[in-house]
């Protein structure tokens, strides 16, 4: 049985929360490998190298969409002969896709709904497939193991985010780490990439900085093992920390202005919120990444590292 699952979602925390746990789930109900039709930006082929439930990973290049998009699209998918399509979207568009490409079942979420709750919506949506209670926790698998690394306790730094308002201050962040640095001997592994090279510096320049690794020129696939084997994540509420989270590490996420339902699918995940703001309130139109409580922050960091 050939199966595909649609999540078109645009970030690495998109496809982790709102799409690893349902690969699983959906895998498992049909004892079947599963493809996936992902944005590039996701980075679902390095996230999933490894996991034997996932098949083919198709990207949605430009070209895929217009009008036009639909025919290419639609030649992409007849060819593989799918069985079953389960789309994680309620776009007209991914629905007549399936029916020109003849896929027999298809499973979509009600066409022209209203937002919902991205967790629920999930959740709701396999259960009703596979009439079987789905976990959110999601689970990333790896193969490879680094075992050779620094011994201390080591510390996920997040400093990157997708955007600016997002993005709690370096200062804050070098900060923080110097205070940690003063309580316990640790080791910090700063998570971002090429176009946070100016943040990366400015922390590595540090005092903390002494005892820091970056992943600025690392792939997404390079860095797991590494986070694998870290104890612990502070940091934005980014794709790095969902990576974390689903390699079973505790996080500290600090949600500037993003809602507090992309934190809600693991028991994981701590977070903290821009103060003045009522608890579970924060939005994209928050605005709150000078509102955020250092001493919060690090209180809550030192909590989770004892």
């Amino acid at each position: 049985m050939k199966l595909l699952l649609v999540q078109v979602r645009y970030g690495i925390g998109d496809i982790i929360l709102a799409g690893l746990p349902y690969i699983h789930a959906l895998s498992k109900k049909f004892n079947s490998k599963i493809s996936l039709l992902v944005k590039e930006s996701s980075r679902a082929s390095d996230l999933f190298a490894d996991d034997d439930h996932v098949d083919e990973i198709i990207t949605l290049k430009n070209d895929m969409d217009g009008v036009k998009g639909i025919f290419k699209l639609t030649k992409e998918l007849k060819k593989r002969n799918f069985d079953k399509i389960f789309i994680f979207n309620s776009s007209l568009r991914y629905s007549l896709v399936a029916r020109l490409a003849g896929i027999k079942s298809i499973y979509q979420y009600p066409l022209f709904r209203s937002k919902d709750n991205i967790i629920n919506s999930c959740k709701i949506f396999t259960e009703n497939i596979t009439n079987q209670v789905v976990s959110t926790e999601p689970n990333l698998i790896i193969k490879k193991t680094n075992n050779n690394l620094d011994k201390n306790f080591s510390i996920l730094l997040g400093l990157s985010a997708s955007g600016p308002t997002k993005r709690w201050a370096i200062e804050n962040y070098i900060r923080l780490a110097e205070e940690i640095s003063k309580r316990i001997k640790c080791k910090f592994y700063l998570a971002g990439g090429k176009n946070d090279a100016n943040l990366i510096n400015q922390f590595k320049n540090s005092f903390a900085g002494k005892n820091s690794f970056s992943f600025e020129k690392m792939s997404i696939k390079e860095t797991l093992p590494i986070i694998k084997n870290c104890n612990l994540y502070i940091g934005n509420d980014t794709g790095w920390g969902h990576i974390a989270v689903a390699l079973k590490i505790k996080a500290l996420m600090i949600f500037c202005d993003s809602p507090l339902v992309y934190s809600s699918y693991s028991k994981l995940i701590t977070t903290v919120e821009p103060e003045g703001i009522e608890k579970g309130k924060t939005t994209h139109d928050t605005l709150g990444k000078d509102k955020v409580s250092f001493d919060k922050v690090l209180s809550e960091s030192l909590k989770l590292i004892n």
